[in-house]
């Protein structure tokens, strides 16, 4: 219970807790703090004080991607204005249970690092943990993993790739 919702200082005495900064978010000094929940998200959207400003494109989508469009991602990195203040980079996961965004985030604050690697259906992703008074959450969140170095090298190949076919296709006069 504590880990989550008992209160800590940011600024003055008692004025924050983890569950608070991270499903809720807040704001300090004209800037969004936390908020990384998608349901939060789309009910301060459908009350009118959410501004979406647009997407970070993904490195990297899950495997379905390769099938279905954006409409089937469940990780996003957006920027956007709440309440007037600005989140410039925000990473949450989409269609998620607020339960199990927040058993993840307990077991990687528990048994992990500041930086966790995970892999979630088809996605690697690394969870972010930072304490706040040794022994509560201050803040834990989602961001897409680094592209591999397997990944980087089919890349590198699919490039060069494209450029062999456009030369061959160039000397050809383009018919």
């Amino acid at each position: 219970f504590d880990l989550w919702f008992k209160l800590y200082r940011r600024e003055v005495r008692d004025d924050s807790s983890g569950f608070e900064h991270v499903f809720v978010g807040e704001i300090r000094d004209e800037q969004v703090m936390g908020m990384h929940s998608w349901l939060q998200i789309y009910n301060e959207e459908r009350k009118g004080e959410f501004d979406y400003l647009g997407y970070i494109k993904p490195k990297r989508r899950g495997n379905n991607a390769i099938i279905h469009d954006m409409e089937e991602e469940r990780l996003q990195t957006i920027q956007f204005k709440w309440k007037g203040a600005l989140k410039p980079v925000s990473t949450s996961f989409i269609g998620t249970s607020p339960e199990f965004e927040m058993a993840l985030y307990t077991l990687c604050f528990l048994c992990g690092g500041e930086e966790n690697l995970i892999e979630a259906g088809s996605y690697r992703v690394v969870v972010k943990c930072h304490r706040i008074a040794r022994d509560k959450i201050g803040t834990s969140y989602p961001e897409q993993a680094p592209i591999t170095i397997e990944e980087a090298a089919g890349k590198i190949q699919n490039r060069v790739r494209i450029n062999q076919a456009q030369k061959k296709y160039s000397r050809k006069g383009g018919d």
